[in-house]
């Protein structure tokens, strides 16, 4: 079991389950939203259990997926497809180790031009 929260404490929260397919994403709204790339891992809605969600507010990022983040500190700790099972947790939100290894980068095809993509991680254009 992980536990995860944001910077002020507002949003905290346990995973209930391992997280799967760790990756990077690179789109243009991770970028504007993270200042850079959003590192993430999956797990199913259901292995969530809010300690603390006094905070927690959703953004309708498109018809398809929402963002999740604590308004008071700002941190962005969810993303979360409409119409799926499961959601993204921030790696970054995670107190302590994850055990986890990255899998591959994701939407490379929108990457910024300010950086190079370096390791050897399969990288997915959408």
């Amino acid at each position: 079991m992980l536990h995860a929260s944001c910077n002020c404490g507002g949003v905290s929260f346990r995973i209930l389950e391992p997280l799967t397919e760790p990756s990077v994403c690179h789109c243009t709204q991770c970028r504007k939203q993270s200042g850079h790339v959003f590192a993430s891992a999956n797990v199913p809605k259901t292995a969530i259990r809010f300690l603390n969600a006094e905070t927690l507010r959703w953004f309708q990022a498109s018809d398809k997926v929402r963002r999740g983040f604590c308004q008071r500190c700002g941190c962005w700790l969810f993303w979360e497809p409409l119409q799926k099972d499961w959601t993204s947790v921030a790696l970054g939100a995670i107190d302590g180790d994850t055990g986890l290894k990255l899998d591959r980068h994701i939407f490379v095809a929108e990457k910024g031009d300010y950086y190079d993509i370096t390791d050897s991680l399969p990288q997915n254009a959408h």
